[in-house]
Order: C-alpha cells, then sequence, then structure tokens
C-alpha cells in the first residue's frame, strides 16, 4: 500500500464529527502562547487532522513543477460532512460519488484532474482508512476445499508490485516501445484522471450507438505517437485498421510491467490446514459503504 505516514494505530478509526474537529482547533488556540502570525498559522494547521500518504509512482511521472512531484499528498480524516457526500444520490447516480470523495479529502494544493490512475487507487484505500479505519473484511474461495472463508485485510499492509523502474526517468510520462510483430514504434503513456474521465465519455457515446470497443479505445488514449507522429487521427486510424492482437497484447503487457500500481493480492490462511493462499480482493459495496446491507 501507499504508506500512511503517522501512528496510523494512534489514530481514531472511525469518522471524525465536525463537533471533534473542533474540540482539537479549540484545544490548539487555547494552549497557545503567543499571538504571532507563525502561533496563527500552527492553529489553522491543525483545524483538522490529516495523514501524508506515498504514492507508487514516487513522483517520478509528474512534471517537475507539479505538486504531486514530492511523490505524496496530504489527506485529511474523513468526517460527517465527507460522509454526505457518499449519501448524495445525484453524486451516485452521475458515477462521480467517489471523485467528489477524494477530492474533499485531498488537503495537498493539486489538480486531481493530472493524478495518474495508479495513484488515485493508492488515494482510495488511504480514504478508507482514514474513514473507517485500516480493517476491511472480505470473503474468498479456497484453492483446495472450495470453502468460503470470511479474512480481515489489514489495508495498510497492502504493498506495492514489482515492476521496472529503469525506463522511468523523472518528469515524464512517455515510454519509447518497439511493437513485436510490425515493428513500428510508438511512444506510450501512463493514464491520468483527466483521460480516464475521456475514455469514459466516449465508451458511453459508443455505447448509444451499441458499439463495444473498450479495449482498442484505450489504445487510442495510451498511445501518444506513431513512428514519431504524434497526429492523433492517424494514431487513431492505425488502431482501428492496422494494429495487430499481438502488437496490442504486447503494449497491454508492456504499461503492466511499467506502471506502479498497489498490489491487491493478499495473503489468506487456507481454514484449518495452517496453510495460506494468495488472492486478489474485490473490494465491495460496503469499502465505503460498511453500513450498507450486502
Amino acid at each position: 500500500m501507499p504508506e500512511v505516514k503517522g501512528e496510523y494505530p494512534g489514530k481514531p478509526q472511525k469518522p471524525m464529527s465536525d463537533a471533534e474537529l473542533k474540540a482539537i482547533a479549540t484545544a490548539k488556540y487555547e494552549s497557545k502562547v503567543d499571538d504571532s502570525p507563525q502561533a496563527e498559522a500552527e492553529i489553522e494547521a491543525f483545524d483538522f487532522p490529516t495523514e501524508i500518504v506515498e504514492l507508487p509512482s514516487r513522483g517520478m511521472l509528474y512534471p517537475t513543477d507539479n505538486p504531486l512531484s514530492k511523490g505524496t499528498i496530504e489527506m485529511k480524516y474523513m468526517t460527517a460532512k465527507e460522509e454526505d457526500i457518499l449519501s448524495n444520490q445525484s453524486f451516485i447516480k452521475n458515477g462521480v460519488v467517489l471523485d467528489k470523495l477524494f477530492k474533499a479529502l485531498i488537503v495537498s494544493k493539486c489538480d486531481y484532474n493530472e493524478m495518474l490512475l495508479c495513484d488515485k487507487n493508492a488515494v482510495m484505500i488511504a480514504a478508507r482508512v482514514l474513514g473507517y479505519g485500516k480493517d476491511y473484511d472480505a470473503t474468498f474461495t479456497s484453492p483446495t476445499t472450495g470453502e468460503i472463508i470470511n479474512h480481515t485485510i489489514d489495508l495498510t499492509q497492502i504493498g506495492e508490485k514489482e515492476i521496472d523502474w529503469d525506463v522511468h526517468e523523472k518528469g515524464k510520462n512517455t515510454f519509447d516501445f518497439e511493437l513485436p510483430a510490425c515493428k513500428r514504434k510508438v511512444t506510450l503513456q501512463i493514464m491520468t484522471q483527466k483521460l480516464q474521465r475521456s475514455y469514459d465519455k466516449e465508451i458511453k457515446g459508443l455505447e448509444k450507438l451499441k458499439k463495444s470497443a473498450p479495449s482498442s479505445t484505450l489504445l487510442k488514449y495510451v498511445i501518444t505517437s506513431l513512428d514519431g507522429d504524434s497526429d492523433n487521427t492517424k494514431i487513431r486510424k492505425f488502431v482501428d485498421n492496422h494494429l495487430l492482437a499481438v502488437d496490442a497484447r504486447a503494449i497491454r503487457k508492456y504499461l503492466t510491467s511499467i506502471t506502479p500500481e498497489i498490489d491487491m493480492e493478499v495473503e489468506v490462511p487456507d481454514g484449518d490446514s495452517g496453510d495460506t493462499f494468495r488472492s486478489s480482493f474485490a473490494i465491495g459495496l460496503d469499502f465505503f459503504w460498511p453500513d450498507a446491507k450486502i
């Protein structure tokens, strides 16, 4: 997992109420020893508790002038106000409820749309920890007996996938790749929140036309140049008419090998045998709606 810095076990494991946050700020105010601007700034900084979350990208793929290039992001603990976001039916209907939540929890001054999707996944895990605690109950199926196993995951112990960092250059989200079959050269990028929104919009438009092309459409977003030519029309024509399946698969495999990502596989006890097995866990409705009746 993207590390949540700070001594988490000593932190609250349920959303803090507005009254509790006000009490923290009041205590800070009453304990100040002078009226200097420095003291006032310190009081303001403790209006609500926050944590520093480490991003899987380490900030490597952002331009150096982007605040996210530090490789960390500051997030606040969830309060009753953020729970109102989770229950907003309009946000839920439009599929933006989690984005609204994450933006409300992020304290760092950054452009949310510029965030890499791999880092957004880390923000999602951190938001759950800062909202409802580190323990998440999930179900798994034993590979040996087929038995359904209930297991509590410590979300603060989730690791990161092993990737090839050698191809990463500080401040650049571009990667040169030669297609193995046709030998043409492409430049690739890792998806950001902004690109994902455009992709989602295009997919919905295709669905209205009774068309489905999620894989090829995604390739049109991750390929930024073809043989040095960044003309988007030519790239899209190439994907639709000339890109071989073997080359498309190679692109997906390469991007997987270089994309910083949290590892959603955990070690699960296999019943009473004493053995364990590794399995990925699915994020259910109760991840951010723990009181939902699943």
